[in-house]
């Protein structure tokens, strides 16, 4: 804080001087309005602290003013400058995914250390209101949009065996979370450490948006919150770099050309977003998000929107699924771009010091537990019998998700596994979120 040295001329000076008990009045008035002699009121700001001292040499009180004015580049209240830093915020992380290093570490992580970045350096606030727009209407908004193709009849028929290996991974990282929080309990993080072994639970079942759900509802702090997002991406890098070498001594299939074909339902060119699919998507999970706070509030459910907007779009998926399969390729592309608002929201929000501190616990939780879901899973899926391409796709759907199943089944042309593993990681999305609240309140609160 900076501070500036003020004269005042002592007794004998003009009538129009400043007096001490006037302007020490300042210290007992928080809206900063002082009255004065002929009735006008005086402004002051920023607020000030002052005191007054003798100064012997010249015989004059002087006055110190110690500035509290510490405000970020870009204020809190102004609207459009918020909104441009997450949208630009947002977009980075997307085209970092394009690089050698944004691919490494995800484009939500990147988005998250930019908005760290960002709110910890004076850029931006770390609450302004724009981030409660997002963490009310925007991502509730992202939640339907991801989960269009959450047809449960149809998971149940196309995934086949693979569906029961996924299942497999589910528990096996239910284990792995148990192991984790006994060995890694974090106390450090208080309330806070069962809470965010929650999440990754959830996040390691399904994907991102149950992290983030799960988070919600229990009402995780965002330095924590930001923390395991950035521990887990580490860990899931090296991951997915020891899932590949598992299978490097597995053979790509011979490719057939309709193994794609269950997938192609509406679907549309990445560069090209028909306005009428865009439109319908957006209103259909506007109603969507409606109904779900709707009933929770109704029925008092706290913490109960992002669960409940949840089951609300897989129930009309499975009961809809040619109608909401024809919205999904437009939904998903807006998800994704609300997904990257929140992941800068969520870097913004937090203390880099803190994250600093909380990271290294939750680093290692996530170790123990993804160490124990790949045990358990290659070792029981051996002991089912399973092949070792369809547990290390099931394990990828569990961990990474449908986009990185998928990704992996394409790159090692494993190609009747690429639709199974997409849907199996929708399936997972889908139950991931009651899963991990379900686990959490009920066993590790208690643990």
């Amino acid at each position: 804080m900076a501070s500036n040295l003020l004269h005042l001329p002592g007794p004998g000076c003009s009538s129009r001087e400043f007096q001490p008990s006037r302007l020490a009045s300042r210290q007992n008035s928080p809206t900063g309005i002082l009255q004065s002699s002929n009735g006008n009121r005086v402004f002051l700001s920023p607020p000030v602290r002052i005191s007054t001292r003798k100064d012997n040499r010249n015989n004059v009180r002087a006055l110190v003013v110690t500035s509290q004015f510490n405000a970020p580049l870009i204020a809190p209240h102004d609207q459009w400058g918020n909104w441009t830093a997450l949208f630009a915020i947002g977009a980075f992380g997307i085209w970092s995914e394009k690089t050698k290093i944004g691919s490494a570490l995800s484009g939500a992580l990147v988005s998250t250390l930019v908005g760290l970045a960002a709110s910890n350096l004076g850029i931006m606030s770390s609450n302004p209101p724009a981030f409660q727009v997002v963490l009310g209407f925007l991502l509730p908004v992202a939640v339907p949009l991801l989960l269009y193709r959450a047809d449960l009849r149809r998971v149940i028929k196309s995934t086949g065996v693979l569906l029961l290996a996924f299942l497999l991974g589910s528990v096996a990282t239910t284990i792995g979370t148990v192991v984790a929080y006994f060995l890694v309990p974090m106390r450090s993080l208080g309330q806070d450490s069962w809470k965010i072994a929650a999440a990754l639970m959830g996040r390691h079942i399904g994907g991102a948006v149950n992290y983030v759900a799960i988070a919600d509802a229990l009402d995780v702090q965002p330095s924590v919150l930001a923390a395991g997002l950035a521990a887990d991406n580490v860990i899931c890098a090296v991951y997915f770099t020891t899932l590949f070498a598992l299978a490097s001594k597995v053979p790509p299939e011979a490719s057939t050309p309709n193994d794609g074909a269950v997938m192609d339902t509406g679907s549309v060119s990445n560069d090209k977003l028909p306005i009428l699919q865009t439109a319908t998507a957006l209103a259909v999970s506007f109603a969507i998000c409606k109904s779900g706070t709707y009933l929770t509030k109704y029925f008092g459910i706290q913490g109960g929107g992002l669960p409940a907007i949840t089951a609300i779009v897989v129930v009309l998926a499975t009961v809809f699924p040619k109608q909401f399969a024809y919205l999904a390729p437009p939904g998903e592309a807006m998800a994704m771009i609300l997904m990257q608002l929140f992941f800068a929201v969520v870097g913004a929000s937090g203390n880099i010091w803190g994250v600093i501190s909380t990271a290294p616990s939750i680093f290692m939780f996530c170790l123990v537990q993804i160490a124990v879901h790949l045990a358990v899973i290659l070792g029981l899926g051996k002991l089912f019998r399973f092949d070792l391409k369809l547990l290390l796709i099931a394990s990828n759907a569990n961990v990474g998700g449908p986009t990185t199943a998928c990704g992996m089944a394409t790159a090692k042309e494993w190609t009747s596994m690429v639709v199974p593993g997409i849907l199996a990681g929708i399936f997972g999305i889908a139950i991931a979120t009651f899963l991990g609240i379900g686990f959490g309140l009920a066993v590790l609160k208690y643990m």
